[in-house]
């Protein structure tokens, strides 16, 4: 496993790849020490990079460093996202915006979405989720 900034990840040979997909972005579920999720091998720096986040890392129990084995396979499921209450309201209430967020890849849809989940309080949600619709509708 190695690290570039905060981000481990591990390079996964263009062989390896190609008997999974033709493609250069492939959505993969992975299972790591256990822990299995949902992901995307991108290329990165010249290399075709398995990346995890901090909780992906964290519930595999794994660092930058580890030799780890990884057992993978094509995502073939659509990706669909929890969207919190509030941003579901204002996106309905903007159809441009919603169109927008609708066009976005499942990561962005994601950012969004989380962005919105994590205010604690939920005025702040409110707050965020017409952010994010302003930010949407005016791309």
């Amino acid at each position: 496993m190695q690290e570039q900034g905060t981000a481990p990840f591990v390079d996964v040979p263009a062989d390896v790849l190609a008997r999974i997909s033709h493609k250069r972005r492939v959505p993969v579920v992975v299972t790591v020490n256990g822990h299995t999720f949902r992901t995307t091998i991108a290329p990165m720096g010249g290399m075709l990079c398995l990346g995890f986040n901090k909780g992906n890392a964290a519930g595999a129990g794994i660092a930058a460093g580890d030799r780890i084995d990884v057992v993978m396979a094509l995502d073939t499921q659509p990706r669909t996202i929890d969207v919190p209450a509030e941003l579901a309201a204002a996106l309905d209430a903007d159809p441009r915006a919603k169109a927008a967020f609708d066009a976005l890849s499942y990561s962005h849809r994601r950012e969004w979405a989380d962005h919105v989940r994590e205010a604690k309080k939920p005025e702040t949600r409110e707050r965020r989720a017409g952010k994010a619709v302003v930010a949407l509708r005016e791309g």
